[in-house]
């Protein structure tokens, strides 16, 4: 016997297809339960039912065709013994004999017999796959294998579309603390608050980090050939694609000043801070280049040339901890870190040019072999009282 594998191959690669330009959890939830309801015939109703306790969070009710109205299709099996020794056992569970569905109003609707899959991501149960096929019915073999050929693919979906949602629920609340190009305080604040409020009163301290300045070379040009909503729209574009590589790379993103970002990596012994902060430069140049070539392709930047995204990255220790900001009206709190590291970071930003990266010498010793520099002399950078050595991370042209 083949087991069916011909139709199982191409059912996989047209559900696959299918959901790969979904976003939405519930999205991908729903369109494998109509595949799955129309590939089984006897299905009376087919749910995934998550077991994550955010799922309520980034998914929607689903309509549940054994009931007359909306039912979230997260619940309305989750007590059913089927499901209950699913997940208890962690194997797919056949109830030949089952009880029937009641409604919220009492009437009860026949089922025949019941089947649980589990969906794993690793030894994690993610969730169940319920189908209820019609009275009087039986599974074919070939409906055990489709059943177990979604559940398969289903988990690495779900756990893809969860964490999607996660970036961009960040994301927004990153854009719309970027909301006019004002100052904000990093979430870091907030959580620190949280979870320890003496530390808002605690003393700065001494330690060994990497900061990473960028600005945006062309904002000047940008601002006088368009409206400040363009321009606003435009920066908040290009910051918002630096916040995905920021993170990843363990930095904080500290201040942001019209078109300038500045960047600390603290929590690692120093090389590693080093090493991040490299590679979040890198990454960010990337990302640069992409968000340039699609705001290109929507004519934003006729009659004046691509932004390019110059960053200076220095390392040394700095006094960190919160920084008040005391005005009449309020006080804002940010965590930064302050001293002559800042200072250079910040002035290799402003010396390089056509989204160079520069870096000082205290970073290029703590990436030795990693990555080739490239010298560029002794440069008198400016409020730096002598001449210091620079280096560069891309090759001269």
């Amino acid at each position: 016997m083949d087991h069916y594998y011909k139709e199982r191959f191409h059912v996989q690669q047209e559900m696959i297809k299918k959901i790969a330009p979904l976003m939405e959890v519930s999205d991908i939830i729903e369109t494998v339960r109509e595949d799955l309801r129309k590939l089984i015939p006897s299905a009376m109703e087919v749910c995934v039912l998550l077991l994550d306790p955010d799922a309520k969070q980034y998914t929607s009710p689903l309509q549940c065709a054994l009931y007359e109205r909306p039912v979230s299709c997260q619940s309305c099996k989750r007590d059913r013994p089927a499901v209950q020794r699913a997940v208890r056992k962690k194997k797919a569970v056949v109830v030949s004999t089952s009880e029937p569905v009641i409604r919220p109003d009492g009437t009860q609707v026949a089922v025949g017999p019941e089947y649980a899959m589990p969906v794993f991501v690793e030894d994690r149960v993610l969730a169940i796959i319920s189908v209820v096929i019609q009275p009087l019915t039986r599974y074919t073999r070939r409906d055990f294998y489709l059943i177990r050929d979604f559940a398969n693919i289903l988990g690495t979906i779900i756990i893809n579309a969860k964490r999607q949602w996660e970036m961009t629920r960040e994301k927004i609340r990153i854009s719309q603390t970027l909301a006019n190009l004002s100052a904000f305080v990093p979430g870091s604040v907030r959580q620190m608050a949280d979870r320890n409020p003496d530390l808002l009163t605690r003393e700065k301290e001494q330690k060994q980090v990497s900061v990473l300045f960028l600005d945006l070379e062309g904002y000047t040009a940008l601002s006088a050939t368009r409206s400040e909503e363009e321009v606003n729209a435009i920066i908040e574009k290009v910051f918002s694609s630096f916040v995905d590589p920021i993170h990843r790379s363990h930095g904080e993103i500290n201040e942001t000043s019209g078109d300038a970002f500045m960047i600390i990596f603290k929590d690692h012994d120093p090389k590693t801070n080093a090493m991040n902060a490299v590679k979040a430069a890198f990454e960010i140049a990337a990302r640069s280049r992409s968000v340039n070539r699609s705001i290109s392709r929507e004519n934003l930047f006729s009659g004046v040339a691509p932004l390019e995204v110059n960053m200076g990255i220095s390392s040394g220790t700095a006094l960190v901890g919160m920084t008040r900001f005391k005005g009449a009206l309020d006080t804002r709190m940010t965590f930064t870190a302050s001293g002559p590291v800042t200072n250079i970071a910040s002035r290799l930003s402003d010396y390089a040019a056509g989204g160079d990266i520069l870096v000082n010498q205290a970073t290029k010793d703590l990436i030795a072999g990693l990555w080739p520099v490239y010298d560029r002399g002794k440069l008198q950078l400016k409020g730096i009282n002598d001449p210091m050595p620079v280096y560069s991370l891309l090759k001269p042209v």
